[in-house]
């Protein structure tokens, strides 16, 4: 190799629930290449990172797709075909970031994080250095750990630190490039398995946990352990691999095993620990709670539905107690929706004009286990073409409730997805958001956060889904079995 470091980027990220009725397909993916990937690593200004100007970052291909159903095989061969020509065009290279999510599944294989890396591999060759920054709801197995030399992962949740994980992956690999070191890992398997609501950072037992990643850490500069990360796991895949998760990068294989075995006795200590970080209920309960006297707005949170963890955004259970609801019919207080997709309805409020009285069937038609079609009456308040991920939207006025229908998913989660359509939040009673836990925006104008546990396919009532392939015994599915073992595997 040359005095430049060559390092190639690249990715395919999706996080796949199996419990959604749908299909993930190639227009469901928003597919970067080139120079056009620029805008998901704003730490590398015109590709240049930490000033260095002797490294050539190669940006080959990154897709990526809202949470959602598993990947349809064919939409997963073209974009796996689609990376791995990207990437040929630009060999020799002395490091490639693999930018992934971890919960990708892809119909009828296992572990398609683990098939993409050994592709990747052998391609690049035995050489390359490849490392790999997730979000902490990844699954990650042990074939995957074979495939890729470092491992990094989100340390918050909600994931306000997506940006950093990735700036902090091309600076790992970036040092072991310019070390010459082949870093070893230790994996550790964790037989729990919970929701993101539970295990949120911002309280605890997960906030303390997820902190000690830190200082498991803070020895790195002697070389011994380069990052410790830690995965919930993504509770929604019935899969083998489907679990929390430990790996340790570093050096000294003693110390990265030990601090492999410190972090997952300490998250397997806390398993009974891990509860909702906001008050929750049904939806009745969160309405009526939602509306007694006190500050406003109130946040709800329609978490069985949520398209930012897999559901399919369309089940309008919460949204028919809303409407329902006598003081959102006729009382003096006001509610948002946020969002359920419809583009038939869309379509017939957008052919009807702003003011005009429309009665639709909402929903119901992505996911018929777990709603049915809503039929409601209203007035048309708002028509916007053309959204980037939403489409065509229409806003409709059914009582009090100001309803956001979309043509495609589309998670609302900043202010600006309000303000667009003429609506603004912080002057309403309730805005209900189809998500789980509040990203910044929604947190920093909510008064007071519920979460409704309403059926779909990312229910948060675990016990009640039908799991035939995670491995058992597995908390909380299976709550009576001894203690785990607990041991790290060195892999190199």
């Amino acid at each position: 190799m040359s005095n430049v470091h060559r390092i190639g980027v690249g990715g395919i990220a999706i996080e796949s629930s199996t419990f959604s009725p749908q299909t993930t397909r190639l227009d469901d993916f928003t597919v970067l290449a080139g120079a056009e990937m620029q805008s998901r690593y704003p730490f590398m200004p015109d590709w240049v990172f930490q000033g260095r100007t002797d490294v050539q970052w190669l940006p080959c291909i990154h897709a990526r797709a809202i949470p959602g159903a598993p990947v349809a095989p064919e939409t997963y061969a073209h974009l796996k075909t689609r990376l791995l020509a990207a990437i040929e065009t630009v060999l020799p290279m002395d490091g490639f970031f693999l930018d992934i999510h971890g919960a990708m599944n892809v119909a009828g294989m296992d572990d398609a994080e683990a098939d993409l890396a050994a592709a990747v591999r052998e391609l690049v060759g035995p050489c390359c250095l490849i490392a790999a920054g997730m979000d902490l709801h990844g699954n990650v197995s042990r074939a995957l750990v074979e495939r890729v030399d470092i491992f990094t992962a989100h340390r918050l949740a909600p994931h306000d630190d997506a940006i950093d994980t990735r700036e902090r992956s091309c600076a790992l690999l970036l040092r072991c490039i310019d070390e010459g070191t082949r870093p070893a890992r230790a994996w550790l398997r964790i037989p729990v398995l919970l929701p993101g609501e539970r295990t949120s950072t911002l309280v605890e037992p997960a906030k303390s946990i997820y902190a000690s990643l830190a200082t498991e850490s803070a020895i790195a500069g002697r070389g011994t352990v380069l990052d410790a990360s830690l995965w919930v796991g993504y509770v929604w895949a019935d899969e083998p691999r489907s679990s929390a998760t430990v790996v340790v990068t570093g050096t000294d294989t003693t110390a990265i095993a030990a601090a492999a075995e410190r972090v997952a006795r300490r998250y397997w200590a806390a398993r009974e620990r891990f509860t909702f970080g906001t008050p929750a209920g049904d939806a009745s309960w969160c309405i009526d709670s939602a509306l007694e006297p006190g500050p406003t707005p109130v946040v709800i949170s329609d978490s069985g539905d949520n398209p930012t963890a897999g559901g399919v955004g369309d089940v309008p259970h919460l949204l028919g107690h809303l409407v329902s609801h006598p003081k959102l019919r006729e009382g003096g207080a006001s509610a948002i929706f946020a969002s359920i997709p419809d583009p038939d309805a869309v379509r017939a409020m957008v052919k009807a004009g702003t003011g005009a009285e429309v009665g639709v069937d909402l929903g119901g038609k992505l996911d018929p286990v777990n709603g049915s079609p809503l039929r409601v009456k209203g007035t048309v308040e708002t028509v916007f073409l053309d959204d980037a991920v939403g489409g065509d939207l229409a806003v409709l006025r059914v009582g009090n409730v100001l309803v956001i229908v979309t043509s495609r998913r589309k998670p609302h989660h900043y202010l600006q997805d309000f303000t667009q359509l003429g609506l603004d939040p912080a002057a309403c009673t309730v805005v209900a958001v189809k998500i789980g836990y509040l990203v910044p925006e929604l947190r920093a104008i909510a008064r007071r956060a519920l979460l409704a546990l309403t059926p779909g396919a990312v229910n948060q009532d675990i016990g009640s889904l039908t799991y035939t392939r995670v491995l058992r015994p597995m908390y909380p599915l299976d709550t009576e079995f001894g203690e785990p073992e607990l041991r790290a595997e060195l892999i190199s």
